[in-house]
């Protein structure tokens, strides 16, 4: 089967094409004709150097799936030849998933939602799952509660917006001026362009001082540390990023601070898959390329302000 492997940890230039032994999937696993993939920025943390994540050149990467299930292990029970199925692969895994075909226990994978392309449905399983774990899972958003989320239109903080106000939050938003219209868009109630407003003194302002219940940092460096003057007392910060600054303040207010490296399960699928197919979470797919053009997907990735995912189509017809 085709592939893209990266010959060794560095720039982009280390994919190269090549051609791979087909996987056999073990007695739980469900073989998977990869429709598409998607780019995160985990995939290209990983490529630049991911030993930390116990991945060992060379090796095929990528952690998206949407495709069609073509075999299945003898142990396997929910699924079958012919299924529509979407899901985050294991870090690091036998293989990733940019490739032709990929293995994966059934207990990850989850029908893909009926009203979108393969190229949507692989634009949200780590994304998707990372923002329900952070804010469903770790926070336990609550209805009627305020959520401030940095990053808002890329491709984890989109689905927050969309997950916060399916939860019945109000939002916040921080982005960039060029991004403005899709975070509106995307419903959020509040947007802050970060390059003309503080969001310390919006939301201060615009709270009375009471702040939020919940903050969610895809952004990292010092956002969590500048959010706690605006997180209300007993309130809760998820961050998925690195975290730099003083965050002492955050003790005398009670705030609980998470870290958040997602799990795999398929229950957070199948909740997201319920959304989808109901249109209160809707696919921001930013671009589209070819499995061959990988190197210059994540390129594109790595170079910011992307709003929404960037996708791999794998099968011309997804």
């Amino acid at each position: 089967m085709k592939a893209m492997v990266i010959t060794d940890f560095g720039g982009p230039e280390v994919f190269q094409e090549r051609d791979i032994e087909k996987p056999t999937p073990e007695s739980n696993e469900v073989l998977v004709r990869v429709y598409a993939s998607s780019i995160n920025p985990v995939d290209y943390k990983i490529r630049q150097e991911g030993s930390w994540a116990g991945v060992k050149p060379p090796a095929v990467i990528g952690y998206d799936v949407s495709g069609v299930v073509e075999a299945v292990g003898l142990g396997v029970k929910n699924f079958k030849v012919g299924d529509e199925v979407f899901y985050t692969p294991e870090i690091p895994g036998r293989i990733g998933s940019y490739a032709e075909y990929h293995v994966a226990n059934e207990a990850i994978v989850a029908l893909k939602p009926k009203n979108l392309s393969h190229v949507e449905a692989a634009s949200i399983p780590l994304a998707g799952g990372t923002a329900y774990d952070a804010l469903i899972t770790r926070a336990q958003l609550r209805v009627g509660e305020t959520v401030l989320i940095h990053g808002g239109t890329g491709g984890v903080g989109s689905l927050a917006v969309h997950i916060a106000k399916a939860a019945g939050a109000y939002v916040y938003t921080t982005c960039s001026s060029k991004n403005v219209a899709v975070a509106k868009q995307l419903g959020a109630d509040r947007v802050i362009d970060y390059t003309r407003e503080n969001f310390v003194d919006v939301i201060a302002m615009e709270t009375n001082g009471a702040g939020v219940d919940v903050v969610f940092d895809t952004v990292g460096g010092e956002m969590i540390a500048k959010s706690i003057a605006v997180t209300g007392t007993n309130g809760r910060m998820v961050s998925v990023v690195n975290v730099e600054g003083n965050t002492w303040p955050a003790h005398v207010k009670d705030i609980t601070l998470h870290f958040l490296f997602l799990k795999r399960e398929r229950y957070k699928l199948e909740a997201l898959r319920t959304l989808l197919e109901r249109n209160q979470i809707k696919p921001l797919v930013a671009k589209v390329f070819p499995l061959e053009q990988v190197a210059e997907a994540q390129r594109h990735l790595e170079q910011g302000g992307v709003a929404g995912k960037v996708a791999l189509k794998i099968v011309d017809r997804s």
